[in-house]
């Protein structure tokens, strides 16, 4: 209210400046800068970290695709990984061998809040000079413990830059908008200028480079502020939920919820299951029926490897990724916000178990 009582709307107002100094100071990074989507976050970070055409950028096939579209943007090449069956998350141990001397970065994924395996990571990013940016635009408050750096880190301050999403679904939100964190001030600096067309600070108007209005508006961050206020309220309640849906999930055949690692204490953006393939039923299906019941369900990503308009463009020719295959086929979204009750997550685990056993 008070953004738009000063009637200062547009992003030079000063509560951009104010969230991204909130936000940054709550996942402990030095640098933030307020961008207008997650899409654009990932793009406004490759860039950068300095990603420049025929550059490769391994990360997960199982992801939304904009982390391959912030890469193609830039002319780099998206390079696939399949995922850890388990967590969903790109597969620690199958990155070194798609590291290729055109390799410059890494992206890994925290899928549903939870966080990836990260110590592995850091050591192929130490061995092959490869820089790192995480897309946690799922995993607000969600943690990893480092065994090589024992201690705790927050997703987010884990890389050269990380990538958040604010967009309505998640954990807090702006409506849209995303944010670039990174404790480089070089990065946070490459940062700002591409989110503001690369104006240059001496002479306005003038341009070296092609970049892009990202820019988030005064009255985005705003409620980004307010939102911030009560994040670890809301993050509370996202593992109180989700534990609740694990112990509800635990009786009924066939069915299993993200496994949540020993080094990782997951926010579970999204209340995720999976269907063994001894049920006849298929997600598709699941979701169809759940629907009967007046219940939302979401189907899970579509293997970047198996999407038509990357075919189109020659790319991931011949790939198979099993595991992302899998979760696509077998997996679902069930109900997931903030205002979800006890009562509506019973009804929701009933009706899977009776939809499952049959009457």
């Amino acid at each position: 209210m008070q953004c738009i009582d000063s009637g200062w709307i547009s992003s030079e107002g000063p509560f951009v400046t104010e969230f991204e100094r909130g936000f940054s100071h709550y996942v402990g990074t030095e640098y933030g800068v307020a961008v207008c989507s997650g899409t654009a976050a990932l793009e406004t970070a490759l860039y950068a970290i300095g990603i420049r055409k025929g550059d490769e950028i391994i990360m997960p096939s199982f992801t939304i695709i904009s982390c391959a579209i912030a890469a193609l943007r830039l002319g780099a090449k998206p390079v696939l990984v399949d995922i850890d069956p388990e967590t969903w998350n790109i597969d620690v141990n199958g990155v070194e061998s798609k590291i290729s001397k055109k390799t410059r970065a890494i992206m890994p994924v925290h899928i549903y809040g939870h966080p990836v395996d990260m110590d592995p990571l850091f050591d192929l990013s130490s061995q092959y000079d490869l820089k790192i940016v995480e897309d946690a635009a799922e995993a607000h408050g969600a943690e990893y413990f480092s065994k090589s750096k024992d201690r705790w880190i927050k997703c987010g301050n884990m890389s050269d830059a990380a990538c958040f999403s604010f967009y309505a679904n998640k954990i807090i939100t702006t409506g849209e908008g995303g944010m670039v964190l990174s404790n480089d001030p070089i990065v946070a600096g490459r940062a700002a200028s591409y989110r503001d067309l690369c104006f240059k600070p001496t002479k306005r108007f003038y341009h070296t480079e092609l970049c892009y209005n990202f820019r988030m508006s005064n009255l985005q961050a705003a409620v980004g502020v307010a939102q911030l206020e009560r994040i670890e309220e809301f993050v509370a309640i996202k593992r109180r939920l989700g534990q609740y849906y694990r112990e509800k999930l635990q009786g009924i055949p066939h069915v299993r919820f993200q496994v949540e690692k020993p080094y990782a204490k997951s926010v579970h953006w999204m209340y995720a299951i999976e269907l063994d393939e001894e049920c006849e039923i298929s997600a598709e299906t699941m979701i169809g029926l759940l629907k009967e019941r007046h219940i939302g369900a979401r189907p899970f990503f579509v293997g970047l490897h198996a999407q038509p308009v990357f075919a189109r463009m020659g790319l991931f020719k011949g790939e198979s990724y099993l595991n992302t295959d899998r979760a696509y086929e077998r997996g679902l979204y069930l109900p997931s916000g903030l205002a979800l009750t006890t009562e509506q997550i019973d009804t929701v685990c009933s009706s899977l178990q009776e939809i499952i056993e049959g009457p």
